[in-house]
């Protein structure tokens, strides 16, 4: 027979394997982090997607109107901007996301430059 203390220890045991068992489920993909290549190739595309369409955009105002290329030149640099702004968000999400996995849990009162904000919004 075993003693109290010696089955006290066994169900620890047990219960520390069914802990780590359940942390190697499969996750959901939603659940999936991504690895910094998916988020640079993700960025990427989004800044190429902006250029292309305020390209598309200046083209095809040019050729409507029969101008020289100025739209296109605006449109392009709108496109870009476009892009980057993009590109920043997705970098502000991501950095709120890392700093929501680590713990931190006060990222609603962080800005994008990591600094707190008071409830007055100064």
């Amino acid at each position: 027979m075993t003693d109290p203390d010696e089955s006290e220890r066994l169900a620890r045991l047990e219960d520390r394997i069914k802990a780590l068992k359940q942390s190697k489920e499969p996750r959901h993909h939603s659940e999936e982090h991504y690895s910094q290549a998916q988020v640079g190739w993700r960025m990427v595309t989004e800044l190429v997607a902006g250029l292309m369409i305020g390209f598309g955009m200046g083209y095809g105002l040019d050729v409507l109107f029969g101008t020289l290329p100025i739209f296109l030149v605006l449109f392009t640099m709108l496109g870009l901007v476009a892009g980057i702004k993009t590109m920043m968000r997705s970098a502000q999400e991501l950095q709120r996301q890392e700093s929501a996995r680590e713990g931190d849990g006060n990222d609603n009162d962080a800005d994008a430059g990591g600094e707190k904000r008071t409830k007055d919004g100064d």
